[in-house]
């Protein structure tokens, strides 16, 4: 079955205001949050206003076989990342086999390395890569996660990410997630400033519930050390991608100054070949690809066999929070958690809020994918609208 047409697309999806009410704004309005470019007051600390950083700008993918038969993928960074799936991959693509996944992705990998293959190119590459797997799986009627090896568990085991902490306790989740406030020029306060969040956090969730922390590349190796230490009373499961990813002197030497917390990072590693060089130097405990960023389903796969073979857990981010992710969890006996990224308002119910029909929602602290064809996703055909890529740059 050949590949007739592969383009960026909008989703349109009637929006359906939730039945419940909200008690407050979810943590996204309210949460300080670092990133590398905030470290500069003149930047925002809010959720997605920040360059660089707002990958809520989402990209569609549409990948049409010639019997009619179509996929849907995601990514992210908008009309920057829809103009290399347009204008790049799928002139290189269409009329291709669409069930060569491992060709047409080394097509992608190979077609991108004088310009730039992990970057960008790497973003747009995973859209399209999701799309295939869930074009696969509706012309095999399969879902995803039988294509990639089949259910190693009747459903996976999530933890939340999110500040509202008191909401997720009630939702039935025990394992969380914090984010963090601080940048490593903020010295001292910094660290008293992040403690104080932690042991609220731990406060809540008491002592029997695992609880991680995320830096997002904020940090340099020497405050990494320094926090590490003074959050080592309140027993973390895990130090979240405290560096950035091309950082891996950074991350062996901080892996060799902390052992009583492991290091977990992968979030913004593109690419198989950044994964094969944390775990080639031990630099890390648990692999994190997000699949809408390190080139896809496909290669997320491989980040887990480099990881597996290394006796190294991968845990996707964000995946209970995707039908791609979902797949992932209930396939890969290595994945024992989940990562769901809650952005809703407390009081609503997850299913209220859903963002993809036919997407299942956690319960009780688990997630169990669909077993439709491909992805599950429940997507009609009048709400896929091709990407304007005229309008865009107008504005």
């Amino acid at each position: 079955m050949k590949i007739k047409e592969i383009r960026a697309v909008t989703l349109n999806i009637p929006k359906i205001p939730p039945k419940s009410k909200s008690r407050r704004p979810n943590w996204n309005n309210s949460s300080p949050r670092a990133l590398p470019i905030n470290k500069y007051p003149e930047f925002s600390t809010k959720h997605g206003q920040m360059p660089g950083a707002n990958s809520s700008e989402e990209v569609w993918v549409q990948v049409i076989a010639e019997d009619g038969t179509w996929g849907l993928g995601e990514t992210s960074f908008g009309e920057i990342t829809a103009t290399i799936i347009d204008y790049h991959f799928a002139p290189l693509l269409i009329g291709r086999d669409c069930m060569a996944l491992e060709y047409l992705n080394d097509l992608m990998w190979r077609s991108t390395q004088r310009f730039g293959a992990g970057g960008l190119s790497t973003v747009a590459q995973s859209g399209i890569d999701l799309a295939l797997w869930d074009l696969k799986g509706k012309l095999l009627d399969q879902p995803v996660y039988s294509l990639i090896g089949g259910p190693c568990r009747d459903k996976a085991l999530c933890y939340v990410t999110s500040d509202d902490v008191d909401w997720s306790l009630e939702l039935g989740f025990k394992q969380f997630k914090v984010s963090n406030p601080a940048h490593y020029d903020m010295g001292i306060d910094g660290l008293d400033l992040v403690e104080e969040k932690i042991a609220k956090a731990r406060d809540m969730v008491g002592n029997h519930s695992e609880l991680m922390y995320n830096p997002v590349m904020s940090f340099n190796v020497e405050f990494a050390v320094r926090m590490a230490e003074r959050l080592r009373p309140y027993n973390l499961r895990w130090f979240e991608e405290p560096l950035i990813p091309t950082d891996l002197e950074g991350y062996i030497e901080l892996k060799k100054a902390i052992n009583w917390v492991p290091l977990a990072t992968g979030e913004d590693h593109h690419g198989r070949w950044g994964f094969r060089q944390l775990v080639e130097n031990r630099a890390v405990d648990i692999l994190q690809p997000d699949m809408k960023w390190c080139g896809g389903l496909s290669e997320a796969l491989k980040v887990y066999a480099i990881g597996e073979a290394a006796g190294i857990i991968t845990v996707p981010h964000a995946a209970a929070a995707t039908p791609w992710g979902q797949h992932f969890a209930i396939a890969m006996p290595e994945s024992p958690v989940a990562e769901f990224w809650m952005g809703s308002d407390p009081g609503i119910p997850l299913e209220e809020v859903c963002p993809i029909p036919g997407m299942p929602m956690p319960k009780d602290g688990y997630i169990k994918p669909s077993d439709a064809p491909g992805f599950g996703m429940e997507i009609k055909e009048e709400w896929i609208i091709p990407w304007d890529h005229d309008a865009v740059r107008k504005k």
